[in-house]
């Protein structure tokens, strides 16, 4: 075996992995394939703008006009080819998030330990099952101590069941280990697993839609309401006029088609999806698209010490010896008395340690011994960690029948188990609060001359001799404190919840400048606390210790009671409940057990909390970018409505300005616009230094909507008011036409520009880095010039010409009926 590979047992060979999965397949559970392109196109067509658009293509068909109805069948291609690559762009970003958050085990093969994905893994594979991890195939138990799963996922019942390689061997795909580590055979995968042959329920459940998903389809329907009502009224009066079926109908429809926003669900799904993968690519993996939504409303941050504010990587610093009743530095030439603590401490940790401390044990005994005794002792029984606060023992034994029952953990719980005086407990209690006072993390060590084979129950029950504290120094992150400055600043409220003692956890707390490190309260003080008292201990206090599941649960609960959007980041098996019941669950890429990463909404890939700053910033951007996009949705969809419907209704000279091919060809260059120019835009300068935003603010509030209808009408002020100067010029109907199109047009371009900030200067947000902007108002401009200035095209549009001085005055009336609001924003900053 290799030195990495402590069972004996080499496990299948390259060779024999690909012909157990040419025979049986992956381990994937596939219950519907879906073919993507037909499931968008059956979408398309029920769209309410595709279905408008066959319409008036038919109508123009039947009433003799060819080339409009060829015109229009081209819009449905150019909106669908448009939808279909929005659609991709999505599932494609959402695919890849899908690829990068599938779990990864570990198994023996080729007589290595080696990480794969879980659908890598086939039948007669070796799977090496850890506390903490989500057994991810059928099996048989090989070896394993002390070991218990959670088959939840399939009786219902929560509790552990203990499992051993004789008489209870089988284990299920989905069961979580709740202790010990053992060695497992594959006999069954994908389909073939008991939790694969019950699951095509999973298959078939919708995932529920987000609040701010309903607020917009919910706005989407009433407009579509309001679209058929104005068409049915408009169709009713032109019919009543003419009496002419088709044209009656054509006109109606092209107010209808001016009423839909169908931009808005296309872009909400697009700065969802396109926002994970960006986060994706940052190291922070959302694991669902709702959390996105989420992110720029956290009010609190949850963060654990170890690892997260802490490097995690432990050292061996100090000893205490009750005997010599002092604390001494670690040091290779250790004496005997300080060699035998190093070594029982070492004993009561894991045979193949993950945990950075019990690694730093072992390390410090392989330093300190002159023979090491670890290849002739093997595991015998073991108690995993557990209580309050927490230990653990473990029993080992060699081939002479010689044993070793050594046991470590939180200091509180070794001396409660030891038998001491009041001297000796206020002895060590003097030297933990001095060395937690240093920062360094402490834990007691005893051990056992227990003789037989029945053992107790429960490890407390040992009759423990005390044999001294070991402490690691975990020194801070580097950019610990600009982190935490960058949520102070963002309005974001910081709270320590740790495993680990008040006088450590306050060392390191000031030492990062972390704010209130001096208002603190431990877990067994929180638990006592009535509903109301919780409350508000929640509020005022900063620093939260000596914590377990039950605590940590408990301040999640009271925070969100509390009207706070709770983030909570996590790694162990314990901190599940904690991060399922938090807003956000952040689980650390590294270190997280796989049931965190389960119970969590998103991974930190580098465990560094740096990241969720980033994503936090990042979960701004997309809202914000998404609020402008939809206000410029609204206020550029007022001036067509309008512009189609009040020379309609008023009967003015020219009532038909616009007909279905004008209304189909703006919304073709709106639509890119919006998804495409706003989903890219950078964050704004101030959008750290805000407040988060309630999570239960409605994304339409009246101020918004009032200023995008203001906004709309000012537009419609300006092409109403060329519409007019064109009949008092006595202009003709194709170039009034053309003048209140190019204004609309232009309009449109500089709506673009103002809206990509609601409070700084256009000046300001022109320098912002966005290359899709001038490209997108170049290509814009490119068509506009192609329908004035190309025969084929004008004369199809129904255009003529325009003069320089006409032009002029598109542009600047275009131009004055959008630059209005940049006083309005001065007026903010100032």
């Amino acid at each position: 075996m290799t030195p990495n590979n402590p069972f004996q047992i080499s496990g299948l060979s390259t060779e024999e992995v690909l012909q157990s999965r040419l025979s049986h397949g992956d381990n994937k559970v596939v219950y519907k394939k879906q073919n993507s392109f037909v499931t968008s196109l059956v979408g398309l067509v029920k769209e309410p703008m595709v279905i408008l658009l066959f319409a008036a293509s038919f109508i123009y068909l039947i009433s003799g006009e060819p080339e409009d109805a060829l015109f229009l069948a081209v819009a449905i291609v150019l909106v669908a080819t448009i939808s279909i690559y929005q659609d991709y762009r999505s599932k494609t970003a959402l695919e890849k998030l899908k690829e990068f958050t599938q779990p990864v085990c570990k198994v023996v093969r080729d007589g290595e330990i080696i990480a794969i994905k879980t659908e890598d893994l086939v039948i007669g594979d070796f799977l090496i099952a850890e506390e903490g991890t989500t057994i991810t195939a059928d099996g048989m138990m090989v070896k394993g101590n002390d070991f218990s799963v959670n088959e939840a996922v399939l009786t219902g019942e929560s509790f552990a069941v203990f499992k051993n390689h004789k008489d209870n061997r089988e284990l299920y795909q989905g069961s979580q280990v709740a202790s010990g580590m053992a060695l497992i055979q594959v006999t069954a995968i994908g389909k073939a697993t008991k939790l694969g042959k019950i699951g095509k329920s999973l298959g078939d459940i919708e995932e529920e839609k987000t609040p701010l998903e309903i607020q917009i389809g919910y706005f989407v329907k009433r407009m579509v309401i309001i679209g058929a009502l104005v068409f049915a009224i408009v169709w009713a009066l032109n019919y009543l006029k003419s009496y002419n079926l088709p044209d009656s109908l054509l006109k109606a429809l092209t107010l209808a088609m001016s009423i839909l926003p169908e931009e808005i669900p296309v872009a909400f799904v697009t700065f969802m999806a396109l926002g994970a993968w960006r986060l994706m690519k940052m190291g922070v993996v959302v694991k669902q698209m709702k959390t996105v939504e989420t992110l720029g409303s956290a009010t609190v941050i949850c963060t654990d010490k170890t690892g997260t504010l802490t490097e995690n990587k432990m050292a061996l610093a100090r000893l205490f010896l009750l005997s010599a009743n002092q604390v001494s530095t670690f040091q290779e030439d250790v004496k005997p008395e300080e060699k035998n603590l190093i070594e029982v401490a070492m004993w009561a940790s894991e045979p193949n340690p993950f945990d950075p401390m019990e690694i730093a044990l072992h390390q410090a005994y392989k330093k300190a011994t002159d023979s090491d005794k670890r290849p002739d002792f093997q595991m015998y029984h073991e108690y995993p960690l557990g209580g309050k606060p927490p230990m653990m023992t473990h029993v080992f034994e060699n081939q002479q029948k010689e044993r070793i029952i050594a046991a470590k953990g939180a200091p509180e719980a070794i001396i409660a188990v030891c038998q001491l005086t009041e001297d000796e407990k206020n002895s060590i209690q003097k030297a933990i609060a001095e060395m937690a006072f240093e920062g360094f993390r402490v834990l007691g060590v005893a051990k056992s001359d227990f003789r037989g084979d029945d053992f107790p129950q429960q490890q407390q029950d040992f009759d423990f001799q005390f044999v001294g504290l070991v402490a690691f120094y975990d020194p801070p992150k580097n950019n610990i404190s600009e982190v935490l400055h960058g949520f102070y600043q963002a309005g974001i409220k910081v709270k320590i919840v740790t495993g680990d003692n008040a006088l450590t956890t306050k060392a390191i707390a000031k030492e990062i400048d972390f704010k209130g490190y001096d208002k603190g309260i431990s877990g067994d003080e929180l638990m006592q606390l009535n509903d109301e008292e919780l409350v508000k201990a929640v509020q005022e206090n900063a620093v939260f210790t000596r914590m377990f599941p039950e605590a940590k649960l408990k301040i999640i609960n009271a925070l969100k009671s509390n009207q706070e959007i709770v983030a909570m980041t996590g790694d162990g098996v314990n901190d599940g409940p904690a991060l399922k019941a938090s807003h956000i669950g952040i689980a650390m890429g590294k270190k997280g057990t796989e049931i965190a990463k389960q119970a969590a909404s998103l991974i930190l890939v580098e465990d560094d909390l740096s990241k969720m700053l980033d994503a936090i910033a990042m979960g701004r951007r997309i809202y914000t970018n998404l609020k402008k996009a939809i206000q410029y949705i609204i206020s550029i969809h007022i001036p067509i409505i309008l512009t189609v419907f009040i020379p309609l209704a008023l009967g003015w000279l020219y009532p038909n300005i616009f007909s279905p091919i004008h209304v189909i060809f703006l919304e073709l260059i709106m639509g890119p616009t919006c998804s495409i120019i706003y989903e890219n835009e950078p964050i704004e300068q101030n959008s750290m230094l805000q407040a988060p935003r309630p999570f239960t603010v409605s994304f339409f509030n009246g101020k918004e909507l009032f200023t995008s209808v203001i906004q709309g009408l000012a537009i419609t002020a300006g092409t109403l008011f060329v519409y007019q100067y064109a009949i008092h010029q006595q202009l003709s109907e194709e170039l009034c036409r053309t003048m209140v199109f190019t204004t609309l047009i232009f309009a449109n371009i500089f709506l673009t520009l103002a809206n990509r900030s609601f409070y700084y200067s256009i000046f300001t947000t022109l320098f912002y880095k966005n290359s899709l902007v001038s490209v997108i108002i170049a290509i814009t401009l490119v068509i506009l010039f192609a329908l004035l200035y190309i025969p084929a095209f004008t004369n199809f549009f129904e255009f003529e010409s325009l003069g320089v001085t006409q032009l002029l005055l598109a542009f600047v009336v275009g131009f004055i009926s959008v630059i209005w609001f940049e006083v309005v924003k001065w007026w903010k900053r100032s």
